[in-house]
């Protein structure tokens, strides 16, 4: 398995996989009142992240399938972790989490991230360490909670 930086040529596969894998953050099962949250995972806003100077990508792949990707917003805030189907459970996850953590913490963090769990995760990041930093929330049709990882000094 390679994780490597994402560049702008990968938008397309991580809005793909991102978008397949999205029906456990809205509130309605048909997406409805969500149309925010799909305007951030278009191929287009995946591309200008990963051209931001705030934000840190990285993939997974397997051959030429796209395995996986995580996203670091300033640092600090895990912004995307999304593991394809088929890899899922063999530890992937974690690879990639550890992976932009230890490069955040290279870049001078130190240690204190947050994610906006979707609710079907909150078991995944509580084994990272995470725990609850707020209520559940619920906006612009998608539902997530709030946690928070204070690893350092």
């Amino acid at each position: 398995m390679l994780i490597r930086p994402a560049t702008s040529a990968d938008a397309r596969r991580i809005s793909e996989l991102i978008h397949a894998l999205s029906g456990p953050f809205t509130v309605s099962p048909t997406g409805e009142g969500a149309a925010l949250f799909f305007a951030s995972i278009t191929e287009q806003a995946i591309r200008s992240y990963i051209l931001a100077d705030n934000f840190s990508y990285l993939v997974a792949e397997a051959g030429n399938e796209l395995a996986g990707v995580v996203a670091m917003r300033d640092n600090s805030h895990l912004y995307h972790l999304f593991v394809a189907p088929a890899f899922q459970g063999q530890g992937l996850g974690r690879r990639l989490w550890v992976t932009v953590r230890e490069a955040a913490v290279a870049a001078g963090e130190a240690g204190h991230f947050t994610v906006n769990s979707s609710l079907n995760a909150v078991p995944v990041y509580g084994r990272f360490g995470f725990t609850p930093s707020g209520p559940k929330v619920e906006t612009h049709g998608i539902a997530f909670l709030p946690m928070r990882l204070d690893a350092g000094p």
